[in-house]
């Protein structure tokens, strides 16, 4: 029982930050918008509520801030060169991808670090323990023990889910992703809600790198994100940027990543383990794919009898 609430605890630890991407990224999505970028954006939330806390002690708040802040700003210079200008979002989200670490990591050979530590800051410090949840069995490690952002992250599912379905800006969103001329026609400004899509996203990142570095580690190290901003595209994919079923394929991910770092510390071959998850990511997403594709219907020509 211990080994799986251990399994069931990481898994959150691992999801959240995946998670918050995936919310976010779904109206961009929806959008008809690649933003390949949050990756980087997630890394830049990293980065800065971390060094931000390193350097004003005691003021954990401008750490939240800050993270959230510059993630808008990535949001913006994506959405005016990628939506404005009308430039390759795919050439774009890769510089922001290459950019953040290349500024991070100029920033730490300045300042001498190989990472970046918060030493006043302790995480036990944030976590909310829920009296009750925290000794019942499987509910306790999924529901109690987290910092506040993974009680967010819970909450953003149903505000996401309703406002994509449940709203006007939901309903204009889906127009201008599924037929912009249409869009158009109808009176509506595109690229407003193009850019406001963008920017649902950059905030959520914000949040996601926050807990990731600061809220769970209390430290920031380059790369350290290892891949989950495109973990959460692979689930926007293949949930086809549903809230709900998009969140059922980031808990798969995230499942299959704490079953392989549990194991990985039992066995000698840890580092084939730690591949696993990819693997799964890959076979999961072709299997979507393919399973969507076969669910499609061409009319004309090439339909089939």
């Amino acid at each position: 029982m211990r080994g799986l609430d251990s399994i069931l605890y990481e898994s959150i630890v691992y999801l959240t930050p995946t998670l918050l991407c995936v919310l976010g990224g779904i109206f961009a999505y929806k959008a008809n918008v690649l933003n390949i970028a949050l990756e980087g954006m997630m890394l830049a939330g990293a980065f800065v509520s971390v060094l931000v806390a390193h350097s004003h002690e005691n003021k954990l708040f401008l750490a939240y801030l800050a993270a959230f802040a510059v993630c808008i700003f990535l949001g913006l210079v994506f959405s005016v060169l990628g939506v404005t200008l009308k430039g390759n979002v795919i050439i774009i989200g890769l510089a922001i991808n290459m950019l953040v670490p290349a500024v991070a990591g100029f920033v730490m050979k300045l300042m001498s670090l190989a990472s970046i530590p918060v030493k006043w800051f302790s995480t036990n410090s944030i976590m909310i323990s829920i009296p009750v949840i925290r000794d019942i069995p499987i509910l306790g490690p999924l529901f109690s023990g987290h910092p506040p952002i993974t009680y967010i992250s819970y909450l953003l599912i149903l505000v996401m889910y309703l406002l994509m379905y449940k709203t006007k800006f939901g309903v204009h969103v889906r127009v201008v992703g599924e037929n912009e001329d249409a869009a158009i026609n109808l009176g509506l400004n595109t690229k407003k809600y193009k850019i406001l899509a963008v920017l649902i996203g950059a905030g959520c990142c914000g949040l996601a790198g926050t807990d990731l570095a600061l809220e769970r580690l209390s430290l920031y190290t380059n790369n350290m994100t290892a891949g989950r901003g495109f973990i959460a595209i692979a689930a926007i994919y293949c949930g086809r940027g549903d809230p709900l079923k998009c969140t059922l394929y980031a808990i798969l991910f995230s499942i299959t990543n704490a079953v392989a770092e549990y194991f990985s510390l039992l066995v000698s071959a840890s580092l084939l383990l730690k591949v696993v998850p990819y693997v799964v990511m890959v076979v999961v997403l072709s299997a979507a794919s393919a399973l969507n594709r076969r669910n499609s219907r061409t009319r004309g020509a090439f339909s089939e009898n």
